[in-house]
């Protein structure tokens, strides 16, 4: 008999047994303590759980916000509706109840160890209805499934069978790391883009420092950071500090802090996570007349890769933002979808033309290119 349970807090579900339905992966239990505990505004989060005879079967970290229609539109539609969002405030929001995480690029519903493969579609059935269940409770009619990957076809299968409508979502950005040095990853790229960063490693660079304390240049880091996320159209969540020395403390040896000093100016950061099979870029900040002038984005890039390189990792994971560069630098695309649906009808057809017009791709080429070739 399989019994299903919605908890507010990951420390209701045993760490090992949560880690067992996710085996290798980086954002495991300790990331969403970690992310919980850092009481990231506007969000609340849910933790879904199956159980047969007391054991866990499947799981998966879910949440809930006030979600925007623009989010993922940019230039003259943007302003369009950020003039319909001052005189109509409201109109384009709704509450929304997504299974995913807004700090992790895929869905990620896991089975346990034990579970065989072909009980997975059935498991995140009962997964999708016990978030209807929890989200009904909650008095919450839009339900989404955030990003999950476009090959799997257990969700694809199960979310099409819950009468869900799907769209694209950002594709995630991975670099295999198969080279001996960095100049043999160069040697692998367009000759401009190889000339090009060739010129600017030639050039003086920043100090780099890894960290895993960061206490004493907070400040500083969270001014990057706000400035950074001034430049981005895309951002869905704000981070407070919080997230940032939570995840480099319930992370222990897999996260680090990569700050980057010109004289004794802190001028960029990179937090990233890593074991032995991957490294995963969370998120850079830095200061824009600093990074023109030092080629910021570009050293971080390649201080990853040597990182990677050197300590034997196969493959660096480098988020979902910056696609014109990233097939620059040879990066491959694994695509993601939205799946969503409302309980009013209407409003469930009036987004059904909705996706058409706010469709990530439908503003950046390269996006666009991405996502193609997914």
């Amino acid at each position: 008999m399989i019994s299903a349970q919605a908890f507010s807090s990951i420390e209701a579900i045993d760490r090992n047994a949560w880690n067992d339905c996710f085996t290798g992966v980086l954002e495991n239990w300790e990331y969403y303590l970690a992310v919980e505990k850092a009481g990231i505004e506007d969000f609340e989060w849910r933790y879904l759980a199956l159980f047969e005879d007391g054991r866990l079967l499947a799981v998966a970290p879910a949440f809930i916000t006030s979600y925007k229609l623009d989010t993922t539109v940019q230039g003259l539609v943007k302003r369009f509706t950020g003039w319909i969002n001052r005189f109509l405030p409201g109109v384009l929001e709704f509450p929304l109840y997504a299974i995913g995480s807004p700090v992790a690029e895929r869905c990620t519903a896991g089975t346990a160890s034990h579970v065989p493969a072909e009980r997975r579609q059935a498991l995140l059935e009962q997964l999708l209805a016990l978030a209807h269940d929890d989200a009904r409770h909650l008095g919450i009619r839009l339900i989404a499934v955030k990003d999950a990957p476009s090959d799997d076809n257990d969700w694809s299968r199960s979310c099409k069978a819950a009468g869900y409508q799907t769209m694209p979502s950002l594709p995630s950005a991975l670099l295999p790391i198969p080279f001996g040095s960095v100049d043999a990853y160069l040697g692998t790229l367009g000759k401009s883009t190889r000339k090009d960063l060739r010129r600017k490693l030639r050039a003086p660079g920043p100090r780099i420092e890894w960290r895993r304390n960061i206490d004493d240049v907070l400040p500083r880091i969270m001014e990057l950071y706000e400035a950074t996320l001034a430049r981005s159209e895309l951002q869905f969540e704000r981070l407070p500090a919080g997230y940032f020395t939570n995840v480099l403390e319930h992370m222990d040896e897999r996260a680090a802090c990569v700050l980057y000093w010109v004289d004794d100016k802190l001028v960029a950061f990179n937090l990233v996570l890593f074991d032995g099979d991957r490294l995963i870029d969370k998120f850079f900040g830095h200061e824009v007349n600093q990074s023109r002038e030092h080629n910021l984005y570009f050293r971080s890039w390649l201080a990853n890769v040597e990182y990677c390189i050197s300590h034997g990792i196969p493959l660096y994971e480098c988020g979902q933002a910056g696609y014109a560069s990233k097939i620059r630098l040879g990066c491959s695309f694994e695509g993601n979808n939205m799946f969503f649906h409302h309980r009013n009808w209407l409003i469930n057809n009036i987004l059904r033309g909705v996706k058409l017009l706010v469709r990530p791709d439908r503003f950046d080429p390269a996006m666009s290119a991405a996502i193609s070739e997914t």
